[in-house]
Parts: C-alpha cells; sequence; structure tokens
C-alpha cells in the first residue's frame, strides 16, 4: 500500500469527486483516478460505485473512510503543529448544534480572534451530535445537555429550566404556571426522539405518571416554534432558548422544575487540533463569566 494511493482515496471520498479531490491534492484528475484505481486493483477491493459522473462509497470505501480520517487529521495536527509559530489558525471549524442560541457569543468571539477559519454551522439533536463528533463529521457539538459519554469534553454554560409555550390566547390559557398534567389534555408538539427535551419531559411524565403523547412531533426546534406558533399545540423549550416572538406566550412548568445544562463538547482524543483548542478555551473562558 503506497501513501500517495491512500491519500488520493481519502480526498476522493472527502471531496465526493476525481476532480475536487485533484484541485485539493494539486494535481491532475487522471493522476488522482489512477492512484484509486491502482489501490482497488492491488488489493481486489472496490472502494467506489462509478456511475456516470457520479460517484459513491462502497461499504469498503465507507469502512476504509472511518480509518483515514484519524490517520490524515494526525498528520494535518502535524503540520499544525510544526507551522504554529509562523502562522495564525487557519482552516475549517464544522459546528454542529441542538440550540445555535447557546453559542452565538463564542462564535463571535472566535471568528473575531481566528478571522482566517471558516466557520460553518448545522443543526441536530443530541444524538445526531455525539454521532457526528465520534465519526469525525464535526468538530465541536452544542447540546442542551451535559454529558457523561466516555470520549467526550464538556465545558457546561449553565442551567435553565424548561418552560412550556403555545400561541397568545390559545386555549384560553393566560401564561399561569401549569403541570404536565395540566399540559397533557392538549394537543402537544414534540421534538423528535433523540432530543434530550423530549427525553427530560418523558423522563418526568413517567416519574408522575401522565402520558404525554405528542399531537405533532417535529424534527428542530424552529419547526416546533412555527407550528405552535401556527396554533398547532403546546411546545416545550428550555427558558434560555425561548427568546423573545411576539406570537407566542411563556407557561410556566408547576410541580418538579425540569433542567437543561448547555453545554459545548469536542472529542478529547482531538483536543490538540488547533481550532478545536481555541473554541474550547473560548468556551471555558465565556462560562467562567457568565
Amino acid at each position: 500500500m503506497k501513501y500517495v494511493q491512500l491519500r488520493a482515496f481519502h480526498h476522493v471520498a472527502l471531496a465526493k469527486g476525481f476532480s475536487r479531490a485533484a484541485e485539493a491534492l494539486g494535481l491532475t484528475q487522471p493522476a488522482v483516478s489512477d492512484q484509486v484505481l491502482r489501490l482497488e486493483q492491488d488489493y481486489d477491493i472496490l472502494l467506489f460505485n462509478r456511475q456516470k459522473k457520479q460517484i459513491s462509497l462502497t461499504n469498503a470505501g465507507e469502512r476504509l473512510l472511518e480509518i483515514t480520517r484519524p490517520m490524515f487529521e494526525v498528520e494535518a495536527r502535524a503540520l499544525e503543529f510544526l507551522t504554529e509559530s509562523r502562522a495564525r489558525a487557519t482552516g475549517h471549524l464544522r459546528v454542529i448544534a441542538d440550540s445555535a442560541y447557546h453559542v452565538t457569543e463564542i462564535l463571535n468571539r472566535f471568528r473575531a480572534q481566528y478571522p482566517g477559519v471558516r466557520v460553518t454551522l448545522s443543526g441536530g439533536n443530541t444524538d445526531d451530535v455525539v454521532s457526528a463528533l465520534e465519526t469525525y463529521n464535526a468538530d465541536i457539538g452544542v447540546l442542551g445537555s451535559g454529558t457523561t459519554t466516555p470520549g467526550i469534553d464538556s465545558v457546561s454554560l449553565g442551567v435553565t429550566p424548561i418552560i412550556a409555550f403555545c400561541a397568545v390566547g390559545q386555549f384560553g390559557l393566560s401564561g399561569a404556571p401549569k403541570s404536565l398534567a395540566d399540559l397533557a389534555v392538549y394537543p402537544l408538539v414534540l421534538r423528535e426522539q433523540g432530543s434530550k427535551t423530549r427525553q427530560k419531559l418523558h423522563e418526568a411524565a413517567m416519574a408522575q405518571k401522565i402520558d404525554l403523547k405528542p399531537a405533532i412531533e417535529a424534527e428542530g426546534r424552529e419547526a416546533v416554534r412555527e407550528i405552535v406558533a401556527a396554533g398547532g399545540g403546546i411546545g416545550f423549550v428550555s427558558d434560555a432558548e425561548y427568546g423573545h416572538d411576539a406570537r407566542l406566550q411563556k407557561i410556566p412548568l408547576a410541580g418538579p422544575t425540569l433542567l437543561m445544562e448547555e453545554a459545548v463538547v469536542a472529542l478529547k482524543q482531538r483536543r490538540d487540533v488547533r481550532v478545536i483548542r481555541a473554541f474550547m478555551a473560548l468556551a471555558r473562558d465565556f462560562a467562567a463569566v457568565r
């Protein structure tokens, strides 16, 4: 196995195309194609499905990419170490957030200090965040709770209670505190399975022997907000994420307080990646004075 062949495979898999990989590597497209083909021929394995001008990873290709991700990241980290004294942080920071609300200030500080780093932000629930970190598809995660998942470093940004909300004037509710039992008789708009808010509500309902069934299940916090604002039912969110929306009214939950802990997370084994290290340091500074 030659390094150049493995490197060609890795970049084609990430770029999802031979031409884009060749551009990233500074090579010609035929040269990259030849390196990947030789790798497949040498080991009698098919790494890509080739259909006209589109390619996709085979199962074997997916498994090999899982191996090459950390391998080439170590190489990138070595290069960062060797050049750190000569250059400020550059590159790409991928953030996946259960709610971007919690890190907007940290993101602003990060961009001010590291303008050379491109930042992309995607959304997902707690399961999505942890999975993206573990598969190296994201660098930083933002959760609506802390995590005890082995191998993940967590910085707590504080705790806030879960509250309910509905469209203004909906169901004749005045905004006075209501228990889960009180709210269970109305149509409920709940997050998808895997949401920490949904999990907390389910645990509390089980403890109180309440049947908390969704009338509508929506993927993502914004989807829940829009459905509720249109009169679809009662929604739930952490107080920190409620924000201000003239269409909505808050309903504090009576009874046991359900707390959500906002946290910034990253893989411990990647803590020395420069952009991850820098972001986590800013998160700790932010949490210390919040």
